[in-house]
């Protein structure tokens, strides 16, 4: 697959089909995402794929968490978004597009919460990668590097014919995860990407996010033509 179509075709998966990914794929997506740039090549990202029962069993966790009404514990800084910020603006904007497609009213307190747990079960795909740095590391330093590799990871899975939803809902519980995935207390958590085959007729898959004109967000200096 050409780069360019790759750039274009990557979208979040919100749905995914049960079958298993196997590791061989998953393992030539990530030797090709680390090929990644980062700061004077210190490449801090590290991974954990789960899948399986240890997978199911940070959904139950996860779950557990929410249901007990647990506060998240995230071990790096959570975005936020100031009310009155054009970035506000387009997440707002971004959730009432996902409640329409979904057909979940403001109302509807039940369907909305089934669709918050769905980020906490990894949206149901038949595996995950959890991206995490040492600890010893600034909190901000390895964020670029992670960045970029993360990206990495979703455009290298297309041409397998894999999907991939990045998300912090995953890794919102670190105690679980870390129980769960064998991942040394020494670590620190920083995304987690969902990835499994597409399953187009799952209405969550219809949902598209939109993008700023290049020329809105551009300012050219010294150009002529």
């Amino acid at each position: 697959m050409d780069i360019l179509d790759a750039i274009k075709k990557r979208r979040s998966i919100r749905g995914y089909k049960p079958d298993p990914v196997p590791k061989a794929a998953i393992r030539d997506i990530l030797e090709i995402a680390g090929r990644a740039p980062s700061a004077m090549n210190t490449q801090p990202w590290e991974f954990a794929v789960v899948t399986g029962e240890p997978l199911q069993k940070m959904r139950e966790g996860n779950i557990e968490k929410i249901r007990s009404s647990a506060k998240p514990q995230p071990e790096h800084q959570v975005a936020g978004w100031p009310n009155d910020s054009i970035y506000r603006v387009r997440q707002v904007e971004l959730a009432k597009h996902i409640f329409e497609i979904m057909k979940i009213s403001r109302e509807d307190k039940e369907k909305r919460d089934e669709w918050l747990e769905r980020g906490f079960c990894y949206f149901d795909a038949p595996a995950a990668i959890i991206i995490y740095v040492d600890k010893t590391l600034p909190e901000a330093s390895p964020a670029v590097d992670v960045g970029a590799v993360m990206q990495n990871i979703c455009l290298a899975a297309l041409p397998f014919g894999l999907g991939t939803c990045i998300h912090d809902q995953g890794i919102m519980y670190p105690d679980v995860v870390k129980r769960c995935a064998g991942i040394p207390e020494s670590k620190r958590l920083i995304v987690a990407i969902s990835i499994g085959y597409p399953d187009e007729d799952n209405i969550a898959n219809q949902i598209t996010s939109t993008r700023e004109s290049v020329d809105k967000i551009t300012s050219w200096v010294g150009f002529t033509v």
